[in-house]
């Protein structure tokens, strides 16, 4: 994405006008921004207003935007998160070029920036447990108590620390926490912790360290080594902000970053937190991280979501400094609109019932012209075939329909898209009583859908050849949740049990089933849809996208 694009896509925030005021006044030559995943899960949508945020303010101001990982915690974290961050962002249509850093490159100054607070006064090893620590770190109205340990001599706490570092004490032993005020208003300066001993495997530096600093340590100071100028975080960190400030000033560091922070996104039908986006994949009730069901990065782009829709839809929300709550009608209106201008046209059919044609030359086939996208000459036409035989879609038929159906039943006459008009005049069911074919008549002079005696029909139905189509799976996807504000501590009360609906009898055109066919497409009347990754050669799969309009809120009345 060029500046240019990157300059048309943003809106004006608050953020921005900070940013515009600190170039003006001269306080940076240059921005730097960055986005600072922990690479223990895969971003998700959440993540798409941070990326566009911190990626477009550098590119709109000519700065850069570093992609550092917070590798500070090696027990969750894994090479795979990291490959699929750096695939994702990507795939949103950013790029960091060689601004690609890790908290982990910077263990060694960290741990000698440690020892500075310790020789200054203002860190100490504290021997009390998780447990302990918590209790005595107070309420909202009370202070917290100091720590026995708190006033050890510098030279303790030096000898105290880098046995820590040599691995000497288990898992919990100790802690190094930094000396500020048990009595502070903001439970963050209430002595917070700033390394635990972790024996684990890193995935970067392996067996070479046995402690890892906090993210709250870690973060304001590889800001301040990468020259971050505009730290960009979501609003549950303002009450860190003064950790971060007070941090920066008790060390050396080489720039001093400012922190600033906007209102996360949340959206009706979602749920973002990340333990309830891991229980969902661990308990099995979506088929992984990338199921087209999960508002992750890459569920979202195997459903066939637009990355420019994404991007759309973070600029229409905005950037405010109040949370709120989106409604998923905005990003699914942004989804519709990209596609219904990209998307090329094709026919399918979901849920077959087939029709016999009586009046038609048995052995015939003719190729009708129908056109690839209403809206874009320049798509151009494609050839369809037409038989005695075809399929046309289950719910276009009633038997006894009500009024204002429109579409076919005994006796009625209807347009069969591109072709011509039809007219049933016999129902065939199996021995059940169901419905297995129509036997209907056409007219020979109504050949690409109109009457030379100028009758009119109100109703137009697709279909395809039931000897040129191609059998189809077809994966029916809806909100993941029944309840437009599910609860992250219950939400599998909240799962809808009607998110997926595998149609294995589908039918497409054949050209849309061959396996070069990768680009998203609208199946006329039905919705936009895309290939899946578990497609084969003898077993097309596709995807539903979202369907043409929202119907969703409807189908669940409503519920809340």
């Amino acid at each position: 994405m060029t500046t240019a694009d990157a300059t048309t896509e943003a809106g004006r925030d608050f953020i921005r006008d900070i940013v515009q005021a600190d170039l003006e006044a001269g306080r940076h030559r240059t921005v730097v921004t960055r986005f600072p995943p922990e690479p223990n899960g895969y971003l998700h949508i959440g993540h798409a207003k941070s990326i566009a945020l911190n990626f477009g303010i550098a590119q709109e101001f000519g700065g850069r935007c570093n992609l550092r990982f917070d590798d500070t915690n090696p027990t969750k974290e894994e090479q795979e998160y990291i490959d699929s961050i750096q695939t994702d962002v990507r795939w949103l249509g950013y790029d960091w070029g060689s601004n690609v850093f890790y908290a982990s490159d910077y263990f060694d100054q960290l741990y000698a920036w440690a020892e500075l607070l310790i020789r200054n006064g203002d860190a100490y090893v504290d021997d009390q447990s998780q447990d302990e620590i918590r209790e005595t770190r107070g309420t909202l109205t009370e202070p917290g108590k100091n720590s026995p340990f708190r006033d050890r001599s510098v030279e303790e706490n030096l000898d105290l620390f880098g046995r820590m570092k040599a691995g000497e004490f288990p898992n919990g032993a100790r802690v190094l926490r930094a000396k500020i005020d048990m009595a502070s208003g903001n439970i963050n300066l209430r002595d917070p912790v700033l390394y635990r001993i972790l024996h684990a495997h890193h995935p970067r530096t392996g067996e070479a360290w046995s402690i890892y600093p906090s993210y709250d340590y870690a973060h304001g100071q590889s800001d301040a080594i990468e020259g971050v100028t505009h730290s960009i975080c979501t609003l549950e960190f303002e009450d860190h902000r003064p950790l971060y400030e007070w941090l920066l000033s008790k060390l050396p560091v080489p720039s001093q970053p400012k922190q600033y922070e906007f209102a996360r996104l949340n959206i009706t039908y979602t749920l973002l937190s990340k333990r309830v986006l891991t229980e969902l994949v661990r308990g099995g009730h979506v088929a992984g991280w990338d199921d087209p069901r999960m508002p992750t990065m890459a569920g979202m782009k195997r459903r066939g979501v637009p990355p420019a829709a994404i991007r759309e839809f973070v600029k229409r929300i905005g950037v405010a400094k109040a949370n709120s709550v989106v409604d998923v009608g905005m990003l699914e209106f942004c989804i519709r609109e990209e596609l219904n201008r990209a998307a090329q046209r094709r026919m399918a059919v979901l849920r077959p019932l087939k029709v016999v044609i009586e009046n038609y030359p048995e052995g015939q086939i003719e190729e009708l012209e129908a056109i690839n996208h209403p809206d874009d000459p320049s798509a151009g036409t494609r050839k369809i075939t037409f038989g005695r035989e075809i399929y046309i879609e289950q719910d276009d038929f009633m038997e006894t329909p009500p009024k204002k159906f429109f579409r076919l039943f005994p006796g009625n006459e209807v347009r069969l898209r591109y072709a011509y008009f039809i007219k049933c005049r016999e129902v065939v069911k199996n021995d059940a009583g169901e419905i297995v074919e129509l036997r209907c008549t056409y007219d020979p002079e109504t050949r690409g859908g109109n009457a030379p005696d100028g009758r009119k029909v109100k109703g137009t139905i697709h279909w395809l050849s039931a000897s040129h189509s191609v059998p189809a799976e077809i994966r029916v996807y809806n909100q993941l949740f029944a309840n437009s504000s599910p609860s992250a501590a219950t939400f599998t009360a909240d799962l809808n049990p009607q998110s997926l609906e595998v149609l294995t009898d589908a039918r497409l055109e054949p050209e849309v089933a061959a396996g070069n066919w990768t680009e998203p497409m609208q199946f006329e009347r039905q919705g936009y849809f895309v290939r899946d990754k578990d497609s084969t050669s003898d077993k097309p799969v596709f995807n539903r996208t979202i369907g043409l309009r929202d119907t969703f809120a409807k189908e669940v009345g409503g519920k809340s």
